[in-house]
């Protein structure tokens, strides 16, 4: 693979030199050679590379740390970030939802609610929740961040008659969702069925995570019913590539047809990572 090209002249019609050396790093981010929790050249070594200004490298490097992109340690220098939400794809539904997730892995969780309206159900989202198309549903959309840092953009679909007086407000107040149905709407047990995928961001997604337009994220389709098995909610969540990995449980390798089970379910999800990162 041949290395970035280096940026172009600092009043060259590219735009400022701190933003080039910016893009020259995304570019050797996005390499095969570098992966989460590898560390980068040093600042005087970037400088001395691109025969820059070791302040303007500095300054490029800080953007990529408010992005979310690299992460600086006093003792080990500037590092790709290792991923802050593991999400696990095979254990009980009850620890999914997105907020423990995030705090189960140390970080803060915060939630910004993007968009929500009645409106009809489509084809699909019909399909999935097991309604006649065009019936009035319930749709929300939640940026999800990590300690500050945009993680996922998770999009739900409900059943209006589930849930016919849920506003944007009762989205807004910090509590758990799957809460609010368990205290509000009486909905107890839930069990979700999944399907990870790779997508690629739109140009809304992209804004949202500060990723570029059609990158790889890995995608979630979740399917909640509850105890009776009735759909409950369809929810599409995209999946920043570098700070979400999904995992799977431990498993027991003692006999051949469950080894063989593993085998192909470590293959899914190592191909999903090593597409994307």
């Amino acid at each position: 693979m041949s290395p970035p090209k280096q940026p172009d002249e600092p009043h060259g019609s590219a735009g400022p030199a701190y933003k080039q050396i910016q893009a020259y790093i995304q570019e050797l981010l996005d390499s095969a050679e570098y992966n989460p929790g590898d560390r980068i050249p040093s600042e005087r070594a970037l400088a001395e590379q691109l025969g820059r200004n070791r302040m303007t490298v500095r300054k490029a490097i800080e953007g990529l740390i408010t992005m979310g992109l690299l992460e600086r340690n006093s003792t080990s220098g500037t590092r790709i970030p290792v991923p802050r939400v593991t999400r696990p794809i095979d254990s009980s539904f009850g620890s999914q939802g997105i907020r423990r997730i995030i705090q189960a892995g140390g970080g803060t969780a915060g939630n910004k609610l993007l968009h929500f309206e009645q409106a009809k159900a489509s084809a699909k989202v019909a399909e999935r929740l097991k309604l006649e198309v065009g019936a009035d549903i319930v749709m929300f959309r939640r940026l999800w961040t990590a300690s500050d840092i945009p993680v996922c953009i998770e999009t739900s679909h409900l059943p209006l008659a589930l849930v016919p007086d849920l506003a944007a407000q009762d989205l807004m107040g910090g509590e758990s969702f799957y809460s609010l149905l368990h205290n509000r709407y009486g909905i107890g047990a839930m069990r979700g069925d999944r399907e990870i995928g790779v997508t690629t961001c739109n140009e809304m997604e992209a804004r949202l995570l500060d990723l570029g337009v059609g990158t790889a994220c890995l995608s979630l389709q979740l399917q909640v019913h509850d105890e009776a098995g009735q759909p409950i909610e369809y929810m599409r969540s995209v999946n920043h590539p570098k700070l979400v990995v999904f995992k799977t449980g431990q498993i027991d390798l003692s006999t051949p047809v469950q080894a063989e089970n593993a085998t192909s379910r470590e293959a899914i999800s190592e191909f999903g990572l090593s597409a994307l990162v």
